[in-house]
C-alpha cells in the first residue's frame, strides 16, 4: 500500500450518523469499529465510532471518529490529517519532521489494533495523525 494523506473528522456521538450520511452522498464502502472492540464492550460509550472510513469510487478517503468519552470535543478543532500506509520509514519520518517545533500528544508506537499510530500538533496548530500498519496477521 502507497502512502496516502486525507481528512479525519472528530464528531460528538454522531459519526456513526455522519459516516452514513457521507456514504449516501458520495457513495463507496464504508467500515468502523467501537471502542468497545478496542476495551472494555461495557464501557460508557464502548458503542461510539473508534475509528471510521469511507472509499469512495471517485478515490477519496474520509476517516471520522466519535471523540473519546472524557475528552473535550471543540467544533472547528476537530480536523486532523491522517498520513497512513506500510512505509514505516517514511512514515517515522514524516512523524519526527512535522513534530519539530511541535507538541506530540501521543507518541509513535504500537497500539492494540496492531499498527503503530501517533498524533502530534505541528508549530502551525494543524493536527497530525500518523499509522504504520503493521504486519498483516
Amino acid at each position: 500500500m502507497a502512502s496516502r494523506l486525507n481528512p479525519y473528522i472528530s464528531f460528538k456521538d454522531n459519526a456513526r450518523w455522519a459516516l452514513e450520511f457521507y456514504q449516501s452522498v458520495l457513495g463507496g464502502e464504508s467500515s468502523s469499529n467501537t471502542f468497545g472492540e478496542y476495551g472494555d464492550p461495557a464501557a460508557p460509550g464502548a458503542d461510539l465510532l473508534m475509528h471510521g472510513s469511507l472509499e469512495t469510487p471517485a478515490g477519496f478517503t474520509l476517516m471520522l471518529a466519535d471523540t473519546p468519552p472524557g475528552n473535550p470535543h471543540n467544533p472547528g478543532d476537530n480536523i486532523a490529517i491522517s498520513l497512513s500506509g506500510d512505509d514505516s520509514e517514511d512514515l517515522r519520518g514524516w512523524f519526527a519532521g512535522l513534530s519539530e517545533g511541535g507538541t506530540i500528544t501521543v507518541p509513535l508506537e504500537k497500539q492494540t489494533w496492531g499498527d503503530e499510530f501517533g498524533m502530534l500538533t505541528d508549530k502551525f496548530g494543524i493536527t497530525w495523525m500518523v499509522n504504520v500498519a503493521g504486519e498483516p496477521g
